[in-house]
């Protein structure tokens, strides 16, 4: 059974960088697309960054020149880097990937950013 792990949130300043990665463990088809999604308080989750099999790489408005997406095979993992961090950008970050008519969730991981 294949499972998403995400692992690196944590409370950073204003101005400053976290790196989440999200681990697929068992056995996953290469030609997924896989990403990052936000929920904070109050809010419906919303997409922050997807990448696809053929590394193309997809952002939303209010992360792109800030957050990078990128995969490595060999790991079967995704990295989110996080720059220039907000206060706006706090929330639970959960790891997607979808494949072959699955749609898998990790458990999600926090991040608070303080002003």
């Amino acid at each position: 059974q294949v499972q998403l792990v995400e692992s690196g949130g944590g409370l950073v300043q204003a101005g400053g960088s976290l790196r989440l990665s999200c681990a697929a463990s068992g056995s996953i088809d290469r030609s997924n697309t896989m990403g990052w999604y936000r929920q904070a308080p109050g809010k419906q989750r919303e997409l922050v960054a997807t990448i696809s099999s053929g590394r193309s790489t997809n952002y939303a408005d209010s992360v792109r020149g800030r957050f990078t997406i990128s995969r490595d095979y060999a790991k079967n993992t995704i990295y989110l880097q996080m720059n220039s961090l907000k206060p706006e950008d706090t929330a639970v970050y959960y790891c997607r990937a979808v494949w072959n008519g699955h749609d898998l969730w990790g458990q999600g991981t926090q991040v608070t950013v303080s002003s």
